[in-house]
C-alpha cells in the first residue's frame, strides 16, 4: 500500500483545514517546496498536491509553487483543485510535469467530458470523491450533490482511471481516526474495479493497519493520502512505510 504525503497549498503556503472549512486553517510550512523535498527524503514514492485556491476559484493558482515542487523531487506527483478543462489537465500532465490529474468536480457535473479525459490521457486521471454521509461534495466541498459515491465511481468502472481519491470530509484534518463506516464504503468502491486510495482522516498507525486489513478483503485499495497526522507527528513518515512493508 503506498502511503501519500499531502500538501494543501493555500497563498503559497503549506497549510490544512478542518472538514475543508477555509475559515479554519492552519499554517504548517510557508515553503511548501521543502516540504516536498522532506517527505521524498523520508522515503514518500508520491506527493499528493492540492490547490485549495484552486478548487475554490475553479482554476489552478498556485501554478508557480506546484511547477517548483515537481521539478525539485524525483517522486511522481498528482494535484486536485481547480481543475476543470482540458486545456489546464494537459498543460499540468504534458508541460508542468504532473504525473496524475485528480478531478472531482466536473466528473460530476460532465461525465462525459470526464470519460474523453480519461481516454485522452490513460492512467494518468484520478477521479477525487469528496464525501459528506456517502453523498459526493463539490467546488472545495462548498456544495453537497444528490449523488452518491458509489453511484459516481460507478459510471466510469472500465475505464482506465488512475485511482479513485476518497475522502470522508467528516474525518478529513480532525485527528480522529479512520471510522468503521469509511471503510465500509471503501470496500464497496473497491469492488467496483477500480483502484482506491483512502484520504481523510488517518491518525495514527492503527488507522493504517485498519486499512492494510480491509485490503485484504478488497485488493483494489491501494493507498492511503497523509496529511495533518505527518504534520503533528502522530504517523511517523518511514515508520509508517515499513508498516506496509510488513
Amino acid at each position: 500500500m503506498e502511503l501519500i504525503p499531502a500538501i494543501d497549498l493555500r497563498g503559497g503556503c503549506c497549510v490544512r483545514l478542518r472538514q475543508g472549512d477555509y475559515n479554519q486553517e492552519t499554517i504548517f510550512d510557508e515553503d511548501p517546496v521543502e516540504v516536498a523535498k522532506e517527505w521524498a527524503k523520508q522515503g514518500a514514492t508520491r506527493i499528493h498536491l492540492v490547490d485549495l485556491d484552486g478548487a475554490k476559484s475553479g482554476k489552478v493558482v498556485n501554478g508557480e509553487v506546484i511547477s517548483k515542487i515537481v521539478k525539485a523531487v524525483d517522486v511522481p506527483c498528482q494535484l486536485g483543485g481547480g481543475l476543470r478543462n482540458t486545456e489546464t489537465v494537459l498543460h499540468l500532465l504534458n508541460d508542468i510535469g504532473l504525473d496524475r490529474a485528480i478531478i472531482g468536480t466536473q466528473a460530476l457535473k460532465q461525465p462525459d467530458w470526464f470519460r474523453e479525459i480519461v481516454e485522452a490521457a490513460p492512467g494518468r486521471v484520478a477521479l477525487g470523491v469528496d464525501a459528506k454521509n456517502s453523498m459526493v461534495a463539490t467546488a472545495g466541498w462548498l456544495e453537497v450533490s444528490k449523488t452518491s459515491a458509489i453511484d459516481l465511481v460507478g459510471q466510469f468502472a472500465g475505464l482506465p482511471v488512475a485511482a479513485v481519491i476518497y475522502t470522508n470530509i467528516a474525518n478529513d484534518g480532525m485527528m480522529q481516526g479512520v471510522d468503521e463506516t469509511t471503510l465500509q464504503d471503501m470496500g464497496k468502491l473497491a469492488d467496483l474495479g477500480l483502484p482506491i486510495i483512502a484520504s481523510g482522516g488517518v491518525t495514527t498507525n492503527q488507522d493504517i493497519v485498519n486499512l492494510l486489513e480491509l485490503q485484504k478483503k478488497h485488493a483494489g485499495i491501494v493507498g492511503a493520502i497523509i496529511g495533518r497526522a505527518l504534520y503533528e507527528g502522530t504517523i511517523d513518515l518511514p515508520e509508517a512505510i515499513q508498516l506496509t512493508h510488513g
